[in-house]
């Protein structure tokens, strides 16, 4: 397989928000296996070109220019670890002297552990805890790798935080500080959590994400008790 076959629905030349600390170019590839009822681009799920997309050459094209002034590459999605074209992507970008970022759900531990040694930086999505995923997902036995991905990640010695929406309709105030201990037991030293851009959706019904800013305050505080670092985005 090689890099020239990753399918790509979008690009963003220049972000300061997508690998912390570093200016990357993010990469959205298509395809996901999960129907996330809160999912923000749902255009990304399936597995096949947009008319107008970037090409590899393209994006290619764009990481020449700007060598020096970037420093990273984060393959970013739908979730980018079910296409093959991602190994040979990695191992190109490295290459040309780029940091590599990836943003997953780690849906499967067998296609995470062959990029390992090619990744830098790892922004894992925490559905909620492992028996929680189908409500969110709509997928069944889908939170197992991602859970396991935790100890995937803290032995290869790949720097990662742990990520989550949150959605008033899917998620209690006591899930997400559940989701959180959790995390923490586990040794994850950072967490971030993002409300639910409700704006799009794949399943508008669901509809806004209204979280009390009482509920926001709580669970900084929590977070302040049991985490090295944290985020939250309202």
């Amino acid at each position: 397989m090689l890099a020239d076959n990753l399918v790509i629905g979008g690009m963003t030349a220049f972000s300061t928000v997508d690998y912390p600390q570093h200016l990357a170019t993010t990469l959205f590839l298509q395809g996901c296996p999960w129907r996330c009822h809160y999912c923000h681009n749902p255009h990304l799920i399936p597995l096949k070109p947009l008319d107008g997309a970037p090409t590899w050459q393209r994006v290619c094209s764009h990481l020449k220019r700007r060598k020096g002034l970037l420093d990273a590459v984060v393959f970013s999605g739908g979730e980018p670890t079910i296409q093959k074209a991602l190994l040979p992507a990695l191992q190109h970008t490295r290459g040309m002297g780029f940091r590599n970022g990836l943003h997953t759900g780690a849906p499967s531990l067998k296609s995470l552990r062959p990029l390992l040694p090619w990744l830098d930086w790892v922004g894992l999505d925490i559905k909620a805890l492992p028996s929680g995923y189908q409500p969110v997902t709509t997928c069944s036995r889908s939170g197992i790798d991602s859970w396991a991905a935790i100890d995937v990640l803290r032995d290869s010695g790949v720097n990662f935080e742990c990520r989550m929406t949150w959605h008033g309709a899917l998620h209690s105030i006591e899930q997400v500080l559940g989701i959180s201990r959790e995390l923490a037991n586990r040794g994850v030293k950072r967490f971030s959590v993002q409300v639910a851009r409700t704006a799009q959706m794949l399943n508008p019904t669901l509809g806004n994400s209204y979280i009390a800013t009482p509920d926001i305050e709580k669970l900084r505080y929590a977070l302040a008790a049991v985490s090295e670092e944290f985020d939250v985005r309202a």
